[in-house]
């Protein structure tokens, strides 16, 4: 499938500074992490409700706790790589801002035939990174950095895939 250029210049190996990137081992195949992913049921147990079709250009949009977030389908290649804008509008009249950020999800088959999942928000940390310490809603993440340079996503791993 056609890609659509991102924030960092196309490559969706490439983050912004401002980017939470998350990486896993997970022992299921490509195919099961991609459903987990692009089923609009099995995306709503770990993350939201949504109405999801991964399909390029198409829009779709999670219930948040405040207001909806818009998306938009940039880039879709089965069991390899899903990308989409996240439009997220403030919910409270005092805040004034939108999060304009891009999600970048990368499948790789590993040897054992599991999945190397990369996972990139790029646009999302300078803005939003006091509230995702404080919310505990979404996509539940949990920054214990511990010595890492990166930010961990506590539960991903497990609740990805239960439903898948």
């Amino acid at each position: 499938m056609k890609s659509v250029g991102s924030m960092n210049g196309g490559n969706p190996s490439e983050a912004t500074p401002d980017a939470l990137e998350f990486e896993y081992d997970l022992a299921e195949p490509p195919e099961k992490v991609w459903r987990a992913l692009t089923v609009p049921e099995l995306l709503a147990a770990w993350m939201m409700p949504n109405d999801i079709r991964p399909e390029i250009g198409n829009r779709f949009a999670f219930a948040g706790t405040e207001a909806a977030i818009e998306c938009e389908i940039l880039d879709a290649e089965p069991e390899r790589l899903l990308r989409y804008s996240w439009r997220e509008q403030p919910g409270d009249d005092a805040r004034q801002d939108t999060l304009d950020s891009v999600v970048t999800f990368t499948l790789a088959r590993t040897v054992s035939g599991g999945t190397r999942l990369r996972i990139v928000h790029d646009g999302f940390a300078g803005k939003a990174m006091p509230a995702v310490a404080m919310a505990g809603t979404g996509c539940r993440l949990s920054l214990g950095l511990h010595g890492r340079a990166k930010p961990v996503a506590a539960n991903l791993p497990n609740t990805l895939l239960l439903a898948a």
